[in-house]
């Protein structure tokens, strides 16, 4: 199957992986050179960091990169059978996308996929011309390892999309779960919990961002939320917290912290800056 990713970014990237693993070929588009050079290198050490554990052959490491193409040019990305948009987490940058894809030659066929986290897929597919074949793909970080997928159809997604979507997941060994076009879906409004809290604790200087984690993974959690945020990147991480609190109609409990809006506010996002909540230089 073809398949074509809007955005080579950390989730882009990691859904690229689970696709050439799975035997796809696969169209990574950006509009930014550096950034799909940064990408094909980060796929290429994953590959042979595969191939060093025994994993892999180096041969079908070879046949896999072959399946590879980046491209900065939106008619190729137009090209596949299933296109994963994994761009930023504003609405007006993912309708520009999609207007541009279905100006370039997208199929009647093809399934147009948004990897959003929060947005509603319902209002994303307000503008499409042909809105039965949109539906939310959301992998989580890092995608190449996380096995969830939420799997959010809209209220004109066709039963085929939705069908074709599930396979697709399947076929990446993956656990496709069929969810309802909600804020948050199930995973995000749980975890808003999860974070919220932890930083409450923190703000009022009951405990601090290390000994949380500590305490969160002593109970068998595998990342405190510290670190969870951090691997998400705090930006990206406020901003579904605003997202949420906005389509709950500011309930109480999804309330976004100042304390995260000061760490993003100091350019500390987390791993991709060495800095956030942790310090990720020494």
């Amino acid at each position: 199957m073809n398949i074509s990713i809007c955005g080579a970014g950390t989730m882009g990237r990691g859904i690229a992986l689970s696709a050439l693993q799975a035997g796809h070929s696969v169209v990574l588009f950006d509009t930014h050179d550096g950034v799909l050079t940064t990408a094909h290198e980060y796929i290429e050490t994953q590959f042979k960091k595969l191939v060093e554990k025994g994993k892999i052959t180096s041969e079908s490491s070879f046949v896999m990169l072959k399946q590879l193409h980046t491209s900065p040019v939106i008619t190729k990305a137009a090209e596949g059978d299933i296109i994963i948009e994994a761009i930023i987490e504003k609405p007006e940058a993912k309708y520009e996308l999609f207007s541009s894809l279905e100006h370039s030659g997208l199929s009647e066929t093809s399934i147009l996929a948004t990897n959003t986290s929060s947005l509603s897929v319902n209002q994303l597919s307000t503008k499409l011309r042909h809105p039965q074949n949109f539906i939310g793909l959301h992998f989580f970080n890092p995608a190449n390892l996380m096995r969830l997928v939420e799997i959010v159809q809209s209220k004109l997604t066709s039963p085929d999309v939705i069908s074709r979507s599930i396979e697709f997941v399947k076929s990446l060994g993956k656990s496709p779960v069929l969810v309802k076009d909600v804020p948050g879906f199930i995973v995000n409004r749980v975890a808003r919990n999860y974070y919220n809290e932890a930083m409450k604790i923190a703000t009022e200087s009951a405990s601090e961002p290390e000994q949380i984690d500590r305490i969160m993974k002593s109970l068998g959690f595998k990342m405190g939320p510290f670190e969870l945020m951090d691997l998400i990147g705090n930006d990206v991480n406020l901003e579904v917290t605003k997202s949420v609190y906005e389509q709950y109609f500011h309930e109480p409990r999804f309330t976004p912290s100042l304390y995260q809006q000061e760490i993003v506010n100091a350019g500390r996002f987390g791993r991709k800056t060495g800095k956030g909540f942790h310090d990720y230089n020494s």
